[in-house]
């Protein structure tokens, strides 16, 4: 080979060298461009799913509200359904109360003449009873006449003391009582022992005990009583005073037609 191939050859050698060398440097170079391309493109991938993850946070959370308020809204509605039924029950017991109340006013208008009656007639039946506790009988009577005109007493109060006050009138048939009070004897009026049978027998006794009288219903007016009732009319006095215990007793009772 002369000296010119082997120059040759070793330019061309070097020549070669030189490209590969130049050719590594290249792709040196773009491995590094591509690198910090991969890295850029992870930078903004990360950035990305950042974004992407705080969406879908935020996405979340508002689906959730929405949930929370659908939620509430359906308990709202369900109240509120609850409510309007309490009201319309509330307005079907306020018709009815009403409609009572309308009836009541109907029924009054009926029941207040009639207590007038009642009492007008007990007024009548004590004037022509037999006269026990004759002053308590008739203040009775007032009593319910100054209720009837009192506007703080409803009318159910007033028709209970009317009955309640025909009821004590009853009682006076059927009890054994003795009191104290004044017996008019025709102009005379003294202090005496008085004593009763229900109806059957009314008598009174003076206090020292020598007179005793009983109440003909007939002449409205006192007859005396012989000496042989004295003891039987004081040991009914004591006896119905509790002073003696009960036992059989002589009572003169008066009969209509008898004489």
């Amino acid at each position: 080979m002369s000296k010119v191939s082997k120059k040759s050859l070793i330019a061309s050698a070097m020549v070669g060298a030189l490209a590969l060398s130049g050719s590594n440097f290249a792709a040196a170079d773009a491995l590094t461009d591509l690198q910090k391309a991969e890295a850029q493109i992870f930078k903004a991938s990360a950035k990305s799913q950042a974004k992407i993850n705080s969406i879908y946070e935020q996405t979340q959370e508002l689906l959730a509200e929405y949930r929370n308020t659908v939620d509430e809204a359906d308990v709202l509605r369900g109240y509120n359904d609850h409510v309007q039924r309490m009201v319309d029950d509330q307005k079907a017991n306020i018709a009815s109360l009403q409609k009572q109340i309308d009836g009541i006013d109907k029924i009054k208008q009926g029941v207040v003449p009639l207590m007038y009656k009642m009492i007008d007639s007990l007024e009548k039946f004590i004037e022509l009873d037999v006269p026990m506790n004759i002053e308590r009988r008739k203040e009775r009577v007032a009593n319910l006449r100054t209720v009837m005109d009192d506007s703080n007493v409803t009318v159910s109060e007033q028709f209970r003391l009317v009955l309640e006050a025909y009821e004590i009138e009853a009682g006076y048939g059927t009890i054994f009582d003795a009191y104290q009070g004044e017996i008019d004897l025709g102009g005379r009026t003294l202090t005496a022992d008085f004593v009763h049978m229900g109806r059957i027998a009314f008598v009174a006794q003076s206090l020292d005990a020598k007179h005793s009288w009983l109440w003909n219903n007939e002449t409205r007016s006192w007859e005396e009583l012989g000496d042989e009732y004295l003891k039987p009319v004081t040991d009914a006095i004591r006896m119905a005073r509790k002073q003696l215990p009960m036992d059989l007793t002589k009572l003169p009772v008066f009969a209509a037609g008898a004489q």
